[in-house]
């Protein structure tokens, strides 16, 4: 994906089972898309955590945090459920990755996405982007600091 271009668009299923487009967000917000392998995972629960704990600095600014991965909507609205994750957990379940594969992050041997993040400005252009090994977790004041910059704060 370059830095630049358009964000491929998508519409996917919340944790409630409400449908969420990017392309709606275009003009009004800055959008965080934070792909993660699973829920209840490990890393992947202490970073959703993370972002659990500091939303109220994500969200100061014209911003938005959808965390995609490809778990079904039920598992996502039990993780959100158990760990009080107030913010957009979206399933890219079926078709199995698609959303994953347009961003070049879908690990195919083991069928979810890679730890990738990236900022979508209001403009629906891709600004900054980071991919991480699964074991690594992401830096929140890195991605704080470049969806400022997305929203012209």
């Amino acid at each position: 994906m370059a830095l630049g271009g358009l964000a491929p668009d998508f519409t996917l299923r919340d944790q409630f089972g409400q449908d969420i487009s990017l392309a709606s967000y275009r003009g009004k917000k800055a959008v965080a898309l934070v792909f993660y392998p699973y829920a209840f995972s490990g890393v992947c629960t202490g970073e959703m955590g993370g972002i659990r704990a500091r939303l109220d600095e994500f969200l100061t600014f014209d911003t938005e945090i959808l965390a995609i991965s490809c778990d079904p909507v039920y598992a996502l609205r039990a993780f959100s459920d158990a760990d009080g994750l107030n913010f957009g957990l979206l399933s890219d379940f079926w078709p199995h990755g698609e959303v994953a594969r347009a961003y070049n992050v879908l690990d195919e041997a083991s069928g979810c996405p890679q730890r990738s993040t990236y900022v979508v400005d209001l403009d629906g252009r891709l600004t900054w982007a980071v991919h991480h090994r699964k074991p690594d977790a992401r830096n929140l004041d890195e991605l704080l600091v470049a969806l400022r910059s997305a929203a012209g704060e």
